[in-house]
């Protein structure tokens, strides 16, 4: 799963670590965010690179519940170990909420809607997860295991648009450019505390010679003049003074006319602040979403197919879980077959990865501690809306290459264009990925025709004339209301964290827990990766004592 909902500083006016060191990103660039990073003790890398080493040959039998990516790297690994293993999956395909859909997709929502994605072929939408950061070890360890190509997706574009609305003065509800924004808010920060330096207002925590280095950086990194500290977007006034990173009204070429060009000019300080528009460029600089990250050739679910391929032989499928029962030796599962006939299997331990929202709804004899502590998670509402367009023109018109429009309208959060088939004749477009709880109910109350017109007429807003025109078809995917998902991702309050996930953390009697749930990577695969691999692991060690 799954890409991790939008993070904010929470209620108040004090920031936690990692927010502090988010936005000291997105005003001061990629080095003073990795200076404060390694100050604060922030690592890159997830918990784990590598599965745990689980050899021995063991004999016991696991079945696992759920052919997600948590219930198939426990198959895969177990069953590699010498385990015997079977897994029941309610689908009739694996991969749980790492779906992609393709022309002859099929989706029922549980409230009887019904869609057949009829994209045109070679063209696909990621219904679930669409990417990887480059830091979640753990996935990246099975796409090159199981030999999953990959590219790069683009996840931070400077062309890319940032339209806020509801703000005040003249860039209120304005298209603006993030590099510009992004460059401009840089510079006056790096103004602000060059100035606060160079007025001694911090000589008590540094030398001078650091002020002064401190100083020359600034004057580097916020392309400030050298003489007065100060911004005005014009030209880097570093060693070399070049051309501004702000841009061009006129774009240098041949000749003389437009000969160097003409370097854009800042807006005011306090009319990005007025308009809002700031809001879209810290959103766009979260730990969890860092400029480089990856998605499989072909669709996030080339993942979860290289996964099928190696474990489909263990997996009955359409098996729908009923009742959970365990004893002293064994643990018993009953469920409905593909011809909804009665059938159980039995084991010696059970690895559930059937997500909690669905799970509280089975019959499991689990310790009263332990099912009052299943019940107290939540789990995000999620909406996604892919458009197909026949023509690219954020790439023809706008020379927007992959990356993502920020915005606040209600329901959509981001629009985000694709990051392959670069320059092709068509493209779909991720038309809204609504995660604002209110906001993704109120959407997914619509039917899936109406969701994916409210998606165009959002993307109207920013790209006139060409949004709507352009569209071709469309397809949507409402994870809360998936029959087998029933919401995105886990949401745990503080309390919940501190008091009942470390419980499920933990066996009860025999049965395991596993699923981006019960991770501190919620809503991402490595999330669900990283919890079974911690679950088999504690498995086997107690198998070998056994």
């Amino acid at each position: 799963m799954m890409q991790g909902a939008p993070l904010d500083g929470g209620a108040g006016y004090g920031f936690s670590r990692r927010s502090f060191i988010e936005k000291l990103g997105a005003v001061g660039g990629v080095s003073l965010a990795v200076a404060g990073m390694e100050a604060l003790g922030f690592g890159f890398a997830s918990a784990q690179a590598a599965p745990p080493v689980i050899a021995g040959g063991k004999t016991a039998k696991v079945v696992v519940l759920g052919a997600g990516l948590a219930g198939m790297t426990s198959a895969y690994e177990l069953s590699r170990a010498g385990y015997q293993v079977e897994v029941l999956e309610a689908r009739a395909f694996a991969g749980g909420r790492c779906q992609t859909a393709r022309k002859g997709f099929v989706q029922t929502e549980v409230t009887g809607a019904r869609q057949v994605c009829d994209l045109d072929e070679g063209l696909y939408f990621n219904t679930g997860p669409w990417r990887i950061p480059y830091h979640h070890t753990s996935t990246l360890h099975y796409t090159r295991e199981l030999g999953v190509p990959l590219e790069i997706l683009v996840n931070d574009n400077d062309a890319a648009y940032v339209m806020m609305r509801g703000g005040l003065g003249p860039l209120a509800d304005k298209r603006l450019r993030k590099g510009e924004l992004t460059t401009d808010m840089r510079g006056y920060t790096a103004e602000l505390l060059a100035k606060t330096a160079n007025a001694g207002a911090l000589d008590a925590s540094m030398t001078h010679e650091d002020r002064e280095r401190f100083i020359a950086f600034l004057v580097r990194d916020g392309s400030l003049s050298p003489k007065d500290l100060s911004y005005d977007g014009a030209v880097d006034k570093g060693l070399h003074a070049q051309p501004g990173r702000r841009g061009y009204i006129v774009k240098p070429g041949a000749g003389v006319d437009p000969g160097p060009g003409t370097p854009s000019k800042p807006y005011a300080l306090g009319d990005i602040l007025s308009s809002e528009a700031w809001r879209g460029i810290t959103n766009a600089a979260l730990y969890e979403h860092p400029t480089t990250m990856f998605q499989p050739r072909g669709g996030m679910d080339m993942i979860a197919k290289a996964f099928e391929r190696r474990v489909s032989k263990l997996i009955r499928y359409a098996a729908v879980v009923q009742e959970v029962r365990q004893g002293d030796r064994q643990v018993t599962v009953s469920y409905f077959d593909a011809e909804e006939k009665p059938a159980q299997v039995t084991a010696d331990y059970c690895i559930c990865t059937i997500p909690l929202s669905v799970l509280n709804a089975i019959p499991v004899n689990v310790s009263p501690r332990f099912k009052a502590a299943m019940q107290d998670c939540s789990y995000a509402p999620v909406n996604k809306v892919g458009l197909q367009m026949k023509e690219r023109f954020w790439e023809t018109e706008h020379g927007i290459y992959g990356g993502h429009i920020q915005t606040n309208i209600p329901g959509i959060t981001v629009i985000s264009l694709p990051s392959t088939g670069w320059q092709g004749a068509k493209g779909v477009v991720l038309g809204a990925y609504s995660v604002v709880p209110r906001e993704a109910v109120r959407l997914s109350s619509l039917p899936p025709s109406e969701r994916i017109r409210y998606a165009l007429d959002a993307g109207e807003q920013v790209f006139p004339g060409a949004y709507a025109s352009s569209f071709e078809k469309g397809y949507v995917a409402s994870w809360h209301l998936t029959k087998y998902n029933l919401g995105g991702w886990a949401s745990w309050s503080d309390e919940g964290r501190r008091q009942s996930y470390p419980v499920l953390c933990e066996p009860d009697g025999r049965i395991y827990l596993a699923g981006e749930h019960l991770s501190y990577l919620g809503g991402w695969q490595a999330g669900a990766i990283e919890s079974a691999w911690q679950q088999i692991a504690k498995l086997h060690a107690r198998v070998q004592q056994a």
